[in-house]
Formats: C-alpha cells, structure tokens, sequence
C-alpha cells in the first residue's frame, strides 16, 4: 500500500512517514500542492495525507485538482478546527480531517478505517467476491464490487464518502435519517466534525447523480429530519 503525505513542515513529514513505513506501507512525500497534484496523477496511491495551509497552492485547491482525475482518499490535515474549514475541505473532496496537533495513533486509526472502508485494503480486496453486483435505479448504475458508479453509463467518479453515504441510502430506501444518525452510521460513531457535512455530501450526490440536481427525484430532504432515498425505475 502506498501513501503519499503531503505539508511543507518537513519535520512533520519525515515523521509520519517513519511512523506509517513502521506500519509497513510504502510512503512517498512531497512539501506543496503543485507537486502533490503532479504526484497523484502519474503514480497509483491507496490514500493521500494533505495539509490544509501550503503556500502557493493550498491543500483545498490541491485537493479539488486531483478530484478531477481520481478518487483517492484523502484526509486533511489543519491547525484550525472552526467547522467552516472543515465544511471547505468536504467541499473540495476530503473524506476524513485531522486537526494538527495530533497522535500519531489517531491518524493511523483513521488511515486503517478509510483504507478498510474504501475496499482498497488486502483483507478487503482478498474477500470481496469475484462476481459482479449490481445495483440500477433509473439511470444510475451502481457496481459493488468495484465500487463504480455509472450515469446514463458513463462512468462517474464519486469520492469514497460520497460513496459510502449514496450506498447506505440505497440499501435502506424509503427510510429517513437526521444528519446525526448519518454522521453516525456512515462517518462512524466516533467522528468529530459538523452535521453540516452531510448536506454538503448529499448536494454532491444531487449534483452528480440526480438529472435535475434542483428538483432532486431520488436524494430528497424530510423537511425538518433529514434525507432519505426514493428508488427510481429502472432504466428500459
């Protein structure tokens, strides 16, 4: 598994990836938000360690170019928690924020827990089944296995959390949950960060999947509660 961390606070840098190469993962790093970008696009990494504030190009518009061409995971690392950073960074396509200082402990609990929830771990990767599953709403296709999302079949590229919370909607349609019981369900019940990142994800999904992301016919909002999924017949 191969990780790449990206600050521009060497010290900082040299010891994460002493620490996770412990782990056993095989890490390359780099100190800005060009090279990061450059990085990501010619190699194939499991997961992406990206600082926040990076001169020149900081890590939100680093991590908005490389949502462009990949889905890779990514965690954001911050000196500053107010909620609307962290609302920025969801906004960009970061799945999980760390909040500098930190144990080092915690960002390996959070490398495992994204690694394990994306599929992209061995243990994952080795059990999943080899046949395809399919799940098809309208003009959407979703397949499991691959965790690959399909509009009109064109491939759509959705991030892992944008993923994970599309997923549990359809695998529970009619079935209206508040932000809090998405925060969660799908972010993990240990998860510290703002119920408003549920709806930043769900207007991404809208964006992405609906075919009127104003008049959304399958993410829909219970005034009041939360979200739910209304499934649409599938394609003819």
């Amino acid at each position: 598994m191969k990780i790449l961390v990206v600050d521009d606070e060497r010290p900082l840098v040299k010891g994460i990836k002493f620490n996770l190469e412990h782990e056993g993962y095989e890490v390359d790093c780099c100190y800005d938000g060009a090279s990061a970008v450059t990085m990501a696009r010619n190699n194939t990494y499991g997961l992406i360690i990206l600082d926040l504030m990076m001169p020149e190009k900081d890590g939100l518009q680093t991590c908005q170019e490389i949502r462009t061409f990949s889905s890779v995971p990514v965690i954001m690392l911050t000196a500053r928690g107010e909620s609307s950073d962290l609302l920025l960074g969801f906004e960009s396509g970061a799945d999980d924020y760390i909040t500098k200082p930190f144990n080092i402990l915690e960002l390996k609990a959070r490398i495992r827990a994204l690694l394990r929830r994306s599929g992209i771990s061995a243990s994952v990767s080795a059990a999943a089944s080899e046949d395809t599953d399919r799940l098809s709403f309208g003009h959407v296709t979703v397949d499991l296995s691959s965790r690959s999302v399909f509009v009109d079949e064109v491939a759509t590229e959705l991030t892992m959390k944008e993923f994970d919370l599309m997923l549990f909607l359809m695998k529970n349609p009619g079935k209206v949950y508040s932000r809090e019981s998405l925060m969660n369900l799908v972010w993990s019940y240990d998860y510290i960060g703002d119920s408003r990142t549920v709806d930043v994800h769900i207007r991404r999904l809208r964006e992405k999947l609906e075919r009127k992301p104003a008049k959304p016919e399958m993410f829909l909002t219970k005034w009041g509660i939360g979200y739910y999924f209304k499934p649409l017949a599938p394609a003819d």
